[in-house]
């Protein structure tokens, strides 16, 4: 039987005498577990941050600050503690980020006893802290833009404060959105007061000039293709040349050849030489005159291709054919 069941017969026989120990039971296990889960999530916590806390002080050691720096700002966040805020402060101005030294600094001697040991070396070190920052004083047009200062966001304009900064050329960059960001670069020295103006352009407008149909009704012919059909032509041209410089090369060649066979007594090696030079250079003329007859298919095609684009008459149908053969070329064009 169960303790509540007990309390509960017990109170149906005696009701007076018995309802104030059960409700002091009560309150003493409602007080107890909640305690009990505190102190436990607490251990936990405390464990956390000690080991960050430990990682920490070895990559300090070792002179990664920056790993460093993140490790003390966890164990920070988890379970603050001055000892922590010290190590952050001595990991920031190793890192010479002077302003945010300057502040964590000055957080710890509000926040620590008079007797803590660190508050002499704290307060030498804000001496020379103070001497390595400057301040900003940035504006924005229109105002409500976020501002960054080396990447790291500072709030919203109009600034409540001016902006402590360490010394040195300091990145400013303000942000509104759906218009391009504004940067500047400004350069603080110590003791400065450096005003930061920064007018944000308009909204980019949508571009009207576009079209509203495509394709478009009229399209003109790219500098490109024109240039491509030109070359062809000319390149034509040169084909068609060597080919009936290799033609007449044939000729001749081959009239010698005829001349020789009727020749006797003739060398056998005469014959052959005449031979050779009359098979090579009619192979060349052929060669040469495929080419150009290729080629020029392909460039009147495209030429007549684009003049059919630019012609008002765009609903007449049209067919441009080129056949090649071994022996021939074909060209038809149907309008």
């Amino acid at each position: 039987m169960s303790i509540l069941s007990l309390f509960a017969k017990r109170t149906a026989k005696h009701p007076r005498t018995a309802l104030g120990p059960l409700l002091a039971l009560l309150a003493a296990i409602s007080a107890t577990v909640p305690a009990a889960e505190a102190r436990a999530q607490d251990a936990a916590s405390t464990h956390e941050a000690a080991k960050h806390f430990q990682r920490g002080v070895s990559l300090y050691g070792e002179a990664d600050y920056r790993a460093a720096l993140v490790e003390f700002k966890r164990a920070y966040a988890i379970a603050p503690n001055i000892a922590v805020l010290y190590n952050v402060g001595e990991t920031q101005f190793q890192l010479q980020d002077y302003a945010a030294a300057l502040t964590t600094f000055d957080r710890f001697l509000a926040e620590s006893s008079p007797t803590e040991s660190h508050r002499a070396e704290v307060d030498g070190n804000i001496e020379i802290l103070r001497s390595r920052v400057g301040h900003l004083i940035v504006t924005s047009a229109p105002t409500g833009a976020d501002i960054t200062v080396d990447d790291q966001p500072v709030g919203k304009t109009p600034l409540d404060r001016p902006l402590l900064v360490s010394i040195g050329r300091r990145k400013v960059v303000a942000t509104v959105p759906g218009r391009p960001p504004v940067s500047r670069y400004v350069e603080v020295a110590a003791d400065d007061s450096v005003t930061v103006a920064l007018p944000l352009p308009a909204p980019a407008e949508a571009d009207t000039t576009a079209s509203a149909s495509w394709p478009p009704d009229a399209p003109h012919e790219s500098h490109l293709g024109t240039t491509l059909r030109v070359a062809g032509w000319i390149g034509t041209a040169l084909l068609a040349g060597g080919a009936g410089v290799f033609g007449y090369l044939a000729t001749d060649e081959s009239n010698q050849l005829q001349k020789a066979r009727a020749t006797f007594p003739v060398a056998g090696g005469t014959l052959a030489h005449a031979s050779n030079l009359t098979m090579t250079y009619a192979i060349a003329a052929d060669s040469l005159a495929a080419a150009a007859v290729v080629l020029g298919g392909v460039t009147l095609v495209s030429t007549i291709a684009s003049h059919s684009a630019d012609s008002p008459a765009r609903g007449a149908a049209r067919e441009v054919r080129v056949g090649l053969g071994p022996t021939s070329a074909r060209f038809e064009m149907t309008f």
